[in-house]
């Protein structure tokens, strides 16, 4: 008889891949050996696209830009113990962005939970409310866990919620481990495609429009939000990363113009996706009657006042031209303003991809409407993981431009590990301040010394950039000037702009 171990890991597998699954990431592991030896069938013959990296943190931000980049699922292959907690803080931001992750966390059996055990902890529902778990029992000369029924089942957990979201299979294994068969390709060639529909019912209503009306859009706002602007010819103040920053409505400089009289004017405020950015559009959101369109992210409603949180809305009425013109003024500008819009107006055969650093910051108040396909995690907005974003949004087949602070890429310098990724194009334009400045713009800069708020704050590093970033195989360049850093911008492969602030 075939190992129990392999002989569930390649049906799991299989029947995953039969429902549509098709991008695996793998962190090596003693525990998960027979998962890796099924990926690696279904991958040697076509079937599946495999990623191997070391590092469990970075692998997971590399699966959620896959997951990100193509709507689609990405499987993650770790071992027991705290591979499984390095995965987390991928796991809440694809949580918080509904974008579906499928954790394959192997563990240890059940019974060895709480004594001691090498490489054993509870991993069931180790990522609480973030993702949902199903703990699947060791498979035995006795017994096979249903493969099919578990693959539907982490499916329907991952699509068949109020919105998409990552999920956990925590599978225990016992001893022996793995075996070379059965072959997964085999049994996935038994099966038949059984992708499932899970589409959900559209809610839609209605808004009267008056000139005292915007549509703010954020984070996965999308085109609806800039269509629905036109057509209500509303004032449109659309964050970088909303995808909707675009067309005659787009009003740039809004965070500046949101701290003068004209906020007064406004009474009803529509949001498409979730807005985080800026201090004066969240003010404006918790003193307005507000109207809320869902997206991918979580229903964005932090001040508990919405009147409605639909699918879909629909303007009755139009306001009036002055009151679209009455926001077309000018605003003062950050002096990195210059910077960011070189970088914003030279995008155009790549996708950008926004750190969580000041720097999107900077470019909401000042970067042009222009069509572009942005992405930023901004579910939590954490600075986790950016670089692996940018890799996993460039294996989809993208030319990746990712713009980010210089602690960004000091947060994840393991992320800069190239092995095993093949051609790709992905550059990082690092802002380069020497430090955290995203933080000058709250309260405790007036109320620190300059000491103090270096140390606790800005915390500036004494790395060399250079050789950290040469050494992990990627083209270094730094850049001083707006024409050097034209020059740069025409490199491709992996290359890091290090921009000097």
């Amino acid at each position: 008889m075939s190992n129990p171990s392999q002989q569930f890991a390649a049906e799991l597998l299989a029947n995953l891949v039969a429902s549509g699954v098709k991008n695996f990431y793998l962190a090596p592991g003693a525990r998960s050996q027979a998962l890796a030896i099924a990926a690696s069938q279904l991958a040697d013959a076509g079937k599946i696209s495999l990623c191997v990296r070391l590092d469990e943190r970075s692998l997971a931000f590399t699966a959620l830009g896959r997951s990100l980049a193509e709507r689609s699922p990405s499987a993650i292959i770790t071992t027991s113990g705290s591979a499984v907690a390095n995965l987390h803080p991928a796991v809440i931001e694809a949580h918080h962005a509904g974008a579906p992750l499928l954790v394959l966390s192997a563990d240890r059996p059940a019974r060895l939970r709480g004594l001691g055990a090498n490489q054993t902890t509870n991993q069931v529902d180790i990522f609480g409310a973030s993702a949902p778990c199903i703990d699947v029992p060791a498979p035995t000369q006795d017994l096979i866990p249903d493969a099919t029924a578990i693959a539907q089942s982490a499916l329907d957990l991952m699509f068949g919620g109020e919105r998409t979201g990552p999920a956990q299979l925590n599978l225990q294994f016992e001893e022996p481990l793995s075996d070379g068969t059965p072959n997964a390709v085999q049994l996935l060639e038994s099966l038949s495609l059984a992708t499932k529909d899970y589409s959900r019912p559209v809610q839609s209503t209605e808004i009267e429009i008056d000139n005292s009306t915007v549509v703010i859009a954020g984070a996965g706002a999308g085109e609806s939000a800039q269509e629905f602007a036109a057509k209500a010819n509303l004032p449109l103040f659309a964050e970088p990363s909303s995808n909707a920053r675009f067309g005659p409505q787009v009003i740039t400089n809004y965070p500046e113009l949101l701290k003068t009289e004209l906020a007064d004017a406004i009474t009803k405020v529509v949001v498409f996706g979730k807005p985080s950015l800026s201090r004066s559009v969240m003010k404006v959101i918790r003193t307005s009657e507000l109207y809320v369109v869902r997206s991918d992210y979580e229903s964005f409603n932090p001040f508990q006042n919405a009147k409605l949180i639909v699918d879909q809305i629909v303007p009755i009425g139009r306001a009036q031209d002055h009151w679209l013109q009455s926001w077309k003024l000018e605003a003062p500008t950050d002096p990195r303003a210059g910077f960011v819009s070189q970088v914003w107006d030279n995008t155009i055969q790549h996708s950008l991809l926004f750190g969580a650093s000041d720097l999107i910051r900077v470019a909401e108040g000042c970067v042009a409407g222009k069509q572009l396909e942005v992405f930023s995690n901004r579910g939590l907005a954490g600075i986790d993981g950016t670089v692996s974003t940018a890799i996993g949004i460039a294996q989809s087949g993208r030319k990746v431009r990712a713009l980010i602070g210089d602690l960004t890429l000091m947060h994840e310098i393991s992320g800069l590990n190239l092995t095993g990724l093949g051609n790709l194009d992905v550059q990082l334009i690092v802002g380069n301040d020497r430090g955290g400045h995203i933080f000058d713009r709250l309260e405790m800069r007036e109320n620190l010394s300059d000491a103090w708020f270096e140390k606790l704050f800005t915390t500036p590093q004494q790395l060399d950039l250079a050789a950290i970033v040469s050494g992990f195989g990627w083209h270094y360049v730094k850049a001083e000037t707006a024409a050097e850093l034209d020059a740069a911008m025409t490199r491709s492969g992996f290359v890091v702009i290090d921009y000097q602030l």
